[in-house]
């Protein structure tokens, strides 16, 4: 396979590639122009995140739905759960966003959403494609042309009402919380910065909000990027920090020491607010720490488990009808009573809302948590190696449970693996979990040494 190949990816979230080269003005009117003959006549939302090619790829997102009889609500530069639940609320045929996530700057995307704001699903993710690879487009007449319309408001007010009937409002504004935030001047700049400072009250400490300059560090807020916000944090005496990503799906928290927490303790922190208020179980990906089971445990629920991508957690969400879910080692909380979808917003109310009602710093949140050792890495690889690098693994742990319900999956009493390829870039992913940090270090060690 070449490297043109590599650069262009479809996948549970959409379509996404290296802009210029790979992913180009004429294919992305052709996607949206397939998409828009699958959803038919009526209104589509639109909208996208702050990277340089946002503009562009919209346009032409823009003329491939219009070509297909579609009438158009651009809501602008808007986080992706914000669109999502713009969709649902207002009876759309269906959205399209214009972001690669978490993807470096050269990347863009588009991420399709069915009429309730979902990811569209295996099923109609392979019947757009279809209508993509056959150029079976329907062609409006110039009679049947509808309009682009824009609305910049409504969003985000229907977004911030639902996320705020789920947490005690009042009580947060009046402990006016001294906030950090790092929104990486993405789609969540502007509308973060009012949420947390007008909405909930807090005393606001920003930095990178921003829409119209790059990117100030790596787009994905895992701990080893989040070196400014932990020094604002400190610098700052704020009580908490929040950093995004591009999109505003994506959440990483910072204590009031400034170290930033492990994403999957976030999640946990969220989940065990979710099951202490309202009835369900949970549905996380594989990938998810055991301290989602430990926490379902305290409360009587379930833990089921899916492949890694939102709409693999979401699809069993709904068939479980779990009261919140997520993938922690990517910052992403799903709580369905606001939206089936990934929201950074949802994880910065609750967390204020815990913080409020325990009256303990986010250190205490987090000791009350179960206690893992966690190590991630990634490794680039050529393509034709995937199966024999997940052979070397297997035959590395031969007393492991297996799961090959995405990549492979080895389960130990004290710990785990998890190794897969990443459905947005060609590169490998690789997760280590254990009760034990000298266990967790040592397996760490061993399975970069096989697929180095």
């Amino acid at each position: 396979m070449s490297a043109r190949e590599h650069k262009l990816k479809v996948g549970v979230a959409g379509v996404r590639g290296v802009v210029g080269e790979f992913l180009t003005p004429g294919l992305a009117a052709a996607l949206a122009q397939a998409f828009g003959t699958y959803v038919g006549d009526g209104r589509v939302v639109l909208g996208r995140d702050t990277r340089p090619s946002g503009e562009m790829i919209l346009h032409a997102v823009r003329c491939g739905l219009l070509a297909a009889g579609c009438e158009v609500v651009d809501v602008g530069i808007l986080p992706t759960p914000t669109i999502q639940v713009y969709i649902a609320a207002t009876g759309a045929r269906g959205g399209i966003a214009v972001t690669a996530s978490h993807n470096p700057p050269e990347y863009n995307a588009l991420k399709f959403f069915n009429a309730r704001g979902l990811f569209c699903n295996a099923y109609e993710r392979s019947e757009i494609i279809d209508l993509w690879h056959q150029s079976a487009f329907r062609h409006a007449s110039n009679a049947e042309m509808r309009r682009i319309g824009h609305e910049a408001e409504a969003p985000k007010r229907i977004h911030f009402d639902r996320v705020l009937a789920h947490v005690d409002v009042d009580r947060i504004r009046a402990r006016r919380f001294r906030v950090a935030l790092d929104a990486v001047n993405g789609a969540g700049s502007l509308l973060s910065v009012e949420f947390l400072r007008d909405r909930l009250g807090c005393e606001l400490q920003a930095i990178a909000v921003d829409p119209t300059k790059p990117f100030p560090r790596v787009a994905e807020p895992r701990p080893d990027t989040l070196g400014d916000l932990a020094a604002l944090v400190r610098d700052r005496s704020c009580d908490i920090g929040f950093a995004q990503d591009p999109d505003g799906d994506r959440l990483a928290v910072c204590d009031e020491t400034g170290r930033v927490l492990d994403n999957d303790d976030v999640l946990a922190l969220a989940v065990d607010a979710a099951l202490s208020r309202l009835p369900g179980d949970v549905v996380v990906n594989l990938t998810t720490s055991a301290a989602i089971d430990d926490i379902a445990a305290r409360h009587n629920r379930k833990v089921y488990r899916t492949p890694v991508g939102e709409a693999n957690v979401v699809e069993r969400m709904q068939a479980a009808k779990a009261v919140i879910g997520g993938e922690g080692a990517n910052g992403g909380i799903i709580f369905p009573a606001v939206q089936y979808c990934r929201d950074s917003y949802n994880g910065m109310a609750f967390l204020l809302d815990l913080m409020a009602s325990t009256g303990l710093k986010v250190t205490g949140l987090a000791a009350r948590m179960p206690q893992y050792h966690r190590r991630s890495g990634n490794v680039r690889y050529q393509h034709g190696r995937l199966a024999t690098l997940l052979q070397a693994v297997e035959a590395a742990f031969p007393d492991a449970a297996q799961d090959r319900a995405d990549g492979l999956k080895l389960t130990w009493p004290q710990g785990w693996i998890h190794v897969r390829s990443s459905n947005t870039e060609p590169i490998l992913r690789f997760t280590v979990e254990s009760e034990s940090e000298a266990e967790a270090d040592s397996v760490f060690r061993r399975v970069q040494e096989l697929a180095a």
